[in-house]
């Protein structure tokens, strides 16, 4: 088979799989809508994927002949631009300007910026080795991105807050670019899926190594004898008001601990929302 035509088909597979991903925060937003409300939800990983998807359309253009970068990150371009105006419709007034600078200093400026200075710093193939450079660093930068789901992971030892679908999804995304880079010989396109690939690998095995384990709760112990005997002797003083202190101790720790694991859950599940958009641009 032609050279040629494996770059298409990996091309075109990697299209396949970024336009499901780029469709996940679907819900999220449908969600947004209804309730119309953002409840805590930040635009800044839309507004860098916008960003993104921006400069792989000006590093393919300036490239040429990588038509199938242009269409998968247009396509991002616009569905990122949806979200962004959903969220800009439901949030609360100050964040909504505060958004608006955002997208006014990053998107419209930050890709004026690098267009002009890439026209007048560079000439030819530089243009392609800067821009491109451009493009690795910043999406390799923002790979850390999954780093607070697996140290949730870890931590609780548990993956129920770690979408499988999503993260094979988004790791076979990253293998299809990687492939296509390589075929197309592109430094540029295979380098930040390198990193891309790396960190779908350590969730595919966080989720083997955790699938099967619950949550581990904490649970306090008097750290001396001391301690115990007291307790028993106002129990004896006391009981009926030493259960009372009881009930309410274990209402307080379950209180506490019911808001560790809500606090927990907003972090991943607002972490899984913001990033999936914007690992989708930074793989591709």
């Amino acid at each position: 088979m032609h050279q040629s035509h494996i770059v298409f088909i990996f091309g075109i597979l990697g299209n396949i799989a970024s336009f499901v991903c780029f469709l996940a925060p679907l819900p999220t937003f449908y969600r947004v809508c209804k309730k119309k409300s953002t409840e805590g939800f930040q635009a800044i990983p839309y507004v860098a994927a916008l960003f993104s998807a921006m400069l792989w359309i000006f590093y393919a253009y300036v490239k040429t002949g990588a038509i199938l970068l242009i269409t998968i990150n247009a396509f991002g371009c616009m569905i990122e631009t949806i979200y962004l105006a959903i969220f800009i419709t439901y949030c609360p007034k100050k964040i909504r300007m505060s958004t608006l600078r955002m997208i006014l200093l990053v998107n419209f400026g930050g890709c004026c910026a690098i267009i002009l200075l890439i026209h007048l710093l560079a000439k030819g193939d530089g243009r392609v080795k800067i821009l491109g450079w451009i493009c690795v660093v910043f999406s390799t930068s923002v790979f850390a991105a999954p780093l607070s789901i697996i140290r949730v992971v870890i931590r609780t030892k548990s993956v129920e807050f770690l979408p499988f679908p999503l993260s094979l999804l988004l790791t076979i995304s990253a293998i299809m670019w990687l492939l296509y880079g390589v075929t197309l010989k592109d430094i540029y396109v295979t380098l930040p899926n390198i990193v891309g690939l790396t960190f779908g690998t350590i969730q595919m095995l966080l989720y083997a190594l955790y699938r099967k384990n619950k949550p581990v709760k904490d649970q306090k112990l008097p750290e001396h004898e001391g301690d115990i005997n007291n307790e028993d002797k106002q129990e004896e003083m006391n009981p009926t008001q030493n259960r009372d202190i009881q009930i309410g101790d274990k209402k307080e720790e379950k209180q506490e601990e019911k808001l560790n694991i809500e606090q927990d859950q907003t972090e991943v599940i607002n972490n899984n929302m913001n990033n999936i958009g914007e690992r989708v641009n930074f793989e591709v």
